[in-house]
């Protein structure tokens, strides 16, 4: 009897122990869905190439705007915390004239590799501002001394309810906060 007892016991400090890890694996996944990643240029600089987390987005000219860029995952539902990693490239002057190879395709070698030494890598990790039920992608902003800022809004830039309010042509101040 005294054996029947402490197996019982055993069993029940098991699954008292146990029984609630079990449950925290019964939750529903996170879904997730794709949009459209696009970006808006507030610089003089040209944006040779950007990435949120490893989804490559189109070149944006100097004061520009790209998009179409398939694809940006996002979870279906916005969470506190949610962050994303940006990585960008930017060349500092875009409009510069390089002298072009004999068949006019294309620069001179050495050049360009005089011009490609003046780019500059950046990265940083955003927060992701709650988009609440409704989320059409993600379009990230290059502001002056390469800060960014991202909004999964399904307003336009421009439109008064775009949450993004900073205006298209911006200054480099002369010194960075």
């Amino acid at each position: 009897m005294d054996l029947i007892k402490i197996t019982l016991f055993k069993r029940l400090s098991v699954l008292l122990l146990f029984g609630p890890l079990l449950l925290v694996g019964c939750d529903e996944p996170e879904k997730w869905s794709g949009g459209d990643l696009r970006g808006v240029n507030h610089t003089a600089n040209g944006i040779n190439y950007f990435e949120v987390n490893y989804s490559r987005g189109p070149n944006i000219g100097a004061f520009g705007e790209g998009g179409g860029s398939c694809c940006i995952s996002l979870p279906n539902k916005w969470r506190p915390g949610l962050q994303a990693r940006v990585e960008w490239e930017i060349d500092p002057n875009p409009y510069e004239e390089l002298p072009r190879i004999k068949n006019g395709f294309g620069f001179e070698k050495e050049a360009y590799a005089r011009h490609a030494a003046n780019y500059q890598k950046h990265n940083m990790t955003i927060d992701i501002p709650d988009y609440g039920d409704e989320k059409c992608g993600l379009t990230v902003h290059f502001l002056p001394c390469n800060q960014i800022k991202a909004t999964a809004s399904c307003w336009t830039y421009g439109a008064a309810k775009y949450p993004i309010k900073e205006p298209h042509k911006m200054e480099e101040p002369a010194v960075c906060p």
